[in-house]
């Protein structure tokens, strides 16, 4: 598929996050949408808000009610709401960065089979990888409540699993999440390889462009992936309630 002239905004991708990186369970409170994330982690246990101006002690009861500490995300558009939060006692915590890139940019055309294996059922090789990084039981439910399009993706050097990552698409946006390498073999081509087969799958299934989300502080990952070509194309920001 042909990409569109601009990359996807951070609107648009953080919908493909929910679509491809899914919570537990969504509650709507009245402008507020919220998130049970059950052990999968921030970014499936944060709220968000359609109106800044929007009563913030629903959504904290919410949240509570579910045993998680008050959370939002914002985008950076949301300034009052940030504010607001400030003034409330929230503190900032891992800002985000949002990156795209189009597929075909990505995807340079050679087999890739024998660097990255596509896994449709569980792997213990693979959730060893993920556990090194962190990525625990939580993190995986989330990629089992993901439909739609969506696939599992190992990279190998010298027939051993050196990383994992998953893949999920949402329209002509396709999501690469827990993307993680051995420590011993990061920088040898392990994490490219990965992002070139996310491509390759996002093309197959329609997708034009290939979008990740990575902190602010992961400046090696932020390294590849500009290298790779993507391109920064928006963030966002977590504030977390005072404990």
């Amino acid at each position: 598929m042909t990409p569109t002239d601009s990359p996807p905004d951070s609107h648009r991708i953080m919908a493909a996050v929910d679509a491809t990186w899914p919570p537990a369970e969504f509650a709507r409170v009245g402008p507020w949408t919220l998130r049970r994330g059950d052990g999968g982690g921030q970014r499936v246990s944060a709220a968000s808000a359609e109106d800044e101006r929007a009563d913030l002690a629903p959504a904290e009861a919410g949240m509570r009610a579910w045993g998680q500490v008050p959370l939002v995300r914002l985008t950076p558009d949301q300034t009052e709401l940030d504010r607001r939060l400030a003034a409330a006692g929230y503190k900032v915590k891992d800002p985000v960065s949002l990156y795209a890139a189009p597929v075909a940019k990505l995807d340079d055309g050679r087999d890739q089979t024998v660097k990255v294996f596509r896994l449709t059922c569980p792997l213990a090789m693979v959730d060893e990888v993920w556990a090194q990084g962190g990525i625990g039981p939580g993190r995986r439910a989330v990629m089992e409540r993901a439909v739609g399009p969506k696939m599992t993706l190992m990279s190998r050097a010298k027939d051993r699993p050196v990383g994992a990552a998953f893949v999920a698409v949402d329209g002509d946006v396709a999501m690469i999440h827990a993307i993680e390498v051995t420590p011993e073999h990061r920088r040898k081509g392990g994490g490219a390889n990965l992002l070139r087969g996310a491509a390759r799958f996002a093309a197959e299934h329609g997708a034009a462009w290939l979008t990740l989300a990575v902190t602010e502080a992961n400046v090696p990952a932020k390294v590849l992936y500009e290298r790779l070509g993507m391109a920064l194309a928006g963030s966002y920001h977590y504030r977390v309630a005072p404990q």
